[in-house]
């Protein structure tokens, strides 16, 4: 499939058959995924992969029991047959930001120092890689968040305390779906988000 079409068609999936994927084709999306940018070529995404319902429902007895399924809108997200939790390690980009290329930007001190936490940044790369290589071999993807059931999956599946999770992306073959409420919501226009030479319409500064 050509990269236009790609980008063209990509789009959250939250509706899935329960057909399995091939794990060497999720293989494949992994070796992608970890060829994402990566500041200082740190690498420090790293990928916890659930496949299969046994597997699978050891992730959703956590973020959503059962007894909250019966209202739950996308009933079949629940059957994807792989959901990947993507984690990175901040103390990662210290390590390589105390190296002695790197030392010179001070970095490595501390997290704060970083005023764009890139590890959350190449983590969203990671994800996108992902995203777009679900296209393109014609599966499916959803990307979501964790937010308060990080550390009730970290505890369950035995993840390090130093990881922090960028979010979850369900994997399967896609089934028809109702699109969400964010995805009813009209582009913007180029023009509307790029901005040449400067922001605003003003002068220019001398």
């Amino acid at each position: 499939m050509e990269f236009d079409e790609v980008v063209r068609r990509r789009r959250m999936v939250r509706a899935f058959t329960a057909e399995s994927v091939d794990p060497e084709l999720v293989d494949d999306l992994l070796d992608r995924a970890r060829r994402a940018p990566s500041a200082g070529n740190s690498q420090s995404v790293e990928f916890l992969v659930l496949e299969g319902p046994e597997q699978t429902e050891r992730y959703w007895d956590v973020t959503l029991p059962t007894d909250r399924r019966a209202g739950f809108r996308w009933p079949d997200l629940l059957v994807a047959p792989v959901v990947i939790v993507v984690w990175v390690d901040p103390a990662a980009y210290l390590s390589r930001y105390s190296e002695p290329d790197k030392i010179a930007s001070r970095l490595g001190e501390s997290e704060e120092a970083w005023s764009v936490p890139y590890w959350w940044v190449d983590g969203g790369a990671a994800v996108m890689t992902m995203l777009h290589g679900a296209v393109d071999r014609g599966l499916g993807a959803l990307f979501f968040g964790l937010f308060e059931h990080e550390e009730a999956i970290r505890e369950r599946f035995g993840v390090p305390v130093t990881r922090r999770a960028v979010g979850a992306v369900a994997l399967g073959h896609p089934t028809h779906d109702r699109p969400s409420a964010s995805a009813l919501r009209p582009r913007l226009p180029l023009d509307r988000v790029v901005h040449r030479g400067r922001w605003d319409d003003g002068p220019p500064t001398p």
